[in-house]
């Protein structure tokens, strides 16, 4: 699994920490989320899969 996100729609509302706060952060200062591990293990998928869609701009897709 790889993750993606699209930074023309990504707002940094940061709904996505809340499912995976070890995937994805918005460091200080930053307007976008950061993907900390972009290949995640197979056992994170359900909070991956919950993270992208919390993003209230839909700006995260998971790639098989």
């Amino acid at each position: 699994m790889r993750i993606a996100v699209d930074y023309d729609l990504c707002e940094g509302h940061g709904q996505c920490l809340m499912a995976a706060p070890d995937v994805f952060d918005i460091p200080d200062g930053a307007e976008q989320v950061v993907v900390l591990e972009p290949e995640p293990p197979e056992a994170d998928r359900e909070r991956v899969v919950r993270a992208a869609a919390m993003c209230p701009a839909q700006a995260i897709r998971i790639l098989n």
